[in-house]
This record gives structure tokens, sequence and C-alpha cells, in this order.
């Protein structure tokens, strides 16, 4: 029985490749530190309001641990950097690019054996 509705939800290809293992683990790592650092200084903020005297260490440690979210988020693109300099991009010709290669080989083998062939044989004759 087709209502004419499309399903609820639908397969679609990632559009992206998934990152490389170490990119991931550092990119997660980045994460959990920025919303520990985001959730202190929200405590530090609402301490400060409240009048605590909690505030002024959680103000010093929010400093800190922005300065430690920053270099985890720095560590994320350096490991990227550093991945793709040592692995490279993986990437597959196509095969219209493959074929067009092989022809051009094809062609430089031809010339190669006509240049051997032709000129000493000549030369042999004339001699």
């Amino acid at each position: 029985m087709d209502t004419g509705r499309q399903p609820l939800w639908q397969e679609e290809p990632a559009v992206r490749r998934r990152m490389a293992d170490p990119v991931r683990t550092a990119a997660v790592r980045a994460v959990i530190i920025v919303a520990l650092t985001l959730i202190q200084a929200m405590v530090a903020f609402l301490c400060t309001l409240a009048g605590s005297w909690f505030a002024f260490p959680m103000v010093l440690s929010t400093v800190g641990s922005t300065v430690v979210a920053t270099w985890a988020v720095l560590d994320v693109w350096v490991t990227r950097q550093v991945w793709v300099q040592r692995n490279g991009v993986r990437s597959q010709p196509s095969s219209t690019a493959r074929e067009l290669r092989r022809e051009r080989r094809r062609a430089r083998r031809q010339q190669r054996r006509e240049a051997r062939k032709g000129p000493s044989r000549i030369d042999r004759a004339a001699a």
C-alpha cells in the first residue's frame, strides 16, 4: 500500500572521508578539554555573581584551562598537518587519466623503437 509518503530515514553517502586515527584522537581530546573549560568559565562567572570566595580560584584556573584548550586545538591542526605530510593524500587516478598515460607511454616506446631501428640500418648500409 503506497501512501505517497517518503520514508522517515534515508541513507546518504558520506560527503567526507573519515579522519585519520591520530587526528581523530586529538580532536576528541580537544573537544573534551574545551567543553570542560567552558563549564569551568560558567562556574567562575556564577561564583562571581554570587560573591563566593571560590570565584577567584576558579577565575585563575579558567585562565589556565583556556591556555590548555588553545594548545589542544592547535594540537589537532598540527597533528593533521603532520599526518598529511607523512602519509600524503590518498587519491586514485580516474580510468581516463590512466588510459591517457598508457597511450603516451606506448607512443614514447614506439618513437624510441623507430629511432633505434631507422638510423642504425641506414648507416650500416651506407658504410
